[in-house]
């Protein structure tokens, strides 16, 4: 299965960069995932609980940065088992472009999957997959739009050293002593 696809982010591209780079956002905004843990230089732990149809497994995975050009692009690798239900595994491209006052992010997906899961039948598993991906986006963007969610105590805390708005992800993850 492939999927193909562009969102338009509403942040600067570096910005972008860094989120999609932050376990902590990752796992905020990945649908049913239920932790993401680095295991190793730009490689993770996944595990996750997925329905498709009829079908509801917990997954345990690992994903891999490869190709790695910030701020502008990577390609990753993912496998995860998900015992009698099935495993899944592929590659993904993402290219982040600046775009204004946004980030232009385009994305292909090519994925496989075996076991009960792939019995379920491909326009189920590509509509399940579609769904995955406007949820993710729908929570990312949400985290990206700057000056959104509850204001933090301390004014200074809202805006980065050049007066700009910070975008709400970098409010809420922000870790001591980080630099905006």
């Amino acid at each position: 299965m492939q999927l193909v696809g562009e969102q338009r982010i509403p942040a600067d591209q570096r910005t972008t960069w860094e989120a999609l780079n932050d376990p902590e956002v990752l796992r905020q905004c990945i649908p049913g995932c239920d932790a993401l843990t680095e295991d190793g230089e730009h490689a993770y732990r996944v595990d996750m609980s997925v329905r498709i149809g009829p079908i509801s497994a917990k997954f345990k995975g690992r994903l891999r940065l490869l190709d790695i050009q910030a701020p502008t692009s990577y390609s990753l690798e993912f496998e995860g088992q998900g015992g009698a239900a099935g495993f899944g595994k592929g590659t993904a491209a993402v290219r982040l472009e600046p775009e204004a006052d946004a980030t232009r992010l385009a994305y292909t997906v090519d994925a496989s999957i075996g076991g009960k899961l792939a019995q379920v039948g491909a326009r189920l598993i590509e509509a399940a997959a579609r769904k995955l991906s406007d949820d993710f986006f729908g929570k990312f963007n949400a985290l990206m739009q700057p000056g959104t969610g509850d204001a933090p105590a301390d004014a200074t805390a809202a805006a980065d050293s050049s007066g700009n708005a910070l975008p709400r992800w970098k409010r809420l993850f922000r870790k001591e002593g980080a630099p905006s």
